[in-house]
């Protein structure tokens, strides 16, 4: 398994991944709901965005030269902590049918390594309170629990 950075020529897939996380996502809140009713209606400026930021990186998952998901991170800094450097995994997708296969737990190993290349002192990682599956797998990839964030709509 290899993480190779996205170029521009890649939005489509990441897009078409993202559009999938986005859609499994959406059944743990109303806040997740998405606003474009399919994928072809997702611009893909988003992560346009992100090819020009230098806090941000998209990685395609390839395996055996298949690519079978991708990774975004964004690195950042508290400079009032003493672990003042960081790498959040924002997006982490495996294909479905590339599941339960050991790449999550891969990608994560890899993305060890870029963090300890960057300088970075920990990672960072958010997932849906009731997203028992991913809670599951990020506790088994050795991430702890640290805080947790609350959200109220305003109507």
């Amino acid at each position: 398994m290899e993480l190779v950075e996205a170029t521009v020529e890649d939005l489509d897939a990441l897009v078409t991944r993202w559009y999938a996380l986005a859609k499994a996502i959406e059944a743990h809140d109303e806040l997740n709901d998405l606003s474009d009713a399919s994928v072809d209606e997702v611009a893909d400026d988003g992560f346009r965005a992100h090819l020009d930021d230098e806090t941000v990186t998209d990685y395609l998952v390839v395996h055996e030269e298949v690519t079978i998901g991708f990774v975004t991170l964004r690195e950042g800094h508290h400079p009032s902590r003493k672990h003042s450097h960081y790498l959040r995994i924002v997006n982490l997708v495996i294909d479905d049918d590339h599941r339960n296969r050991g790449h999550g737990t891969d990608v994560v190993e890899r993305v060890k390594e870029i963090a300890r290349d960057r300088g970075c002192d920990h990672l960072k990682v958010s997932c849906e309170w009731h997203n028992e599956g991913a809670r599951r797998f990020y506790r088994d990839t050795e991430f702890r629990p640290k805080q947790v964030d609350y959200v109220q709509p305003i109507e």
